[in-house]
């Protein structure tokens, strides 16, 4: 499983491309699933790590479950399978511009398991957010 890291500000090009950061083009190499995400991004991940997730997301469901049938459908239709393209770039579909807001200044984010792409003030309010709410959110996991 690929392990990403950091925080990078970018800017779409004309064509709605990102230009993916040089430090990840060649985990991405063989290819990428954007997904929708359920916050307001786009993710990037490698097509089997984006695989084992939803794997073991829909694992534990009864797979007849009408739960089941609609997290299936969401993976499904809300990612795209693309390739970075020989300047190291991926391209948007307006649906996953539209979910994440995407215009021009954008942030590409560590999530670990994959790449996050935000709008730049929404990232910004969002970190903020979280960062203030690191240590309750700590204290919760906490054994």
């Amino acid at each position: 499983m690929a392990s990403f890291r950091g925080t990078f500000d970018y800017t779409l090009d004309a064509k709605n491309r990102l230009t993916v950061p040089a430090r990840f083009r060649a985990v991405l190499a063989d290819g990428v699933v954007m997904s929708k995400a359920t916050d307001p991004c786009v993710q990037l991940w490698v097509p089997t790590d984006y695989e084992g997730f939803t794997s073991a997301a829909l694992a534990p469901l009864n797979r007849a479950s009408p739960d089941a049938r609609k997290l299936r459908r969401f993976f499904a239709a809300n990612s795209h399978d693309t390739e970075l393209d020989s300047a190291g770039r991926v391209s948007f579909p307006p649906f996953l511009l539209e979910h994440a807001g995407l215009k021009k200044d954008v942030v590409v984010t560590g999530a670990d398991d994959c790449l996050e792409i935000w709008d730049r003030g929404e990232w910004s309010r969002y970190n903020d957010a979280l960062a203030a709410e690191a240590d309750e959110i700590t204290s919760r996991l906490t054994a």
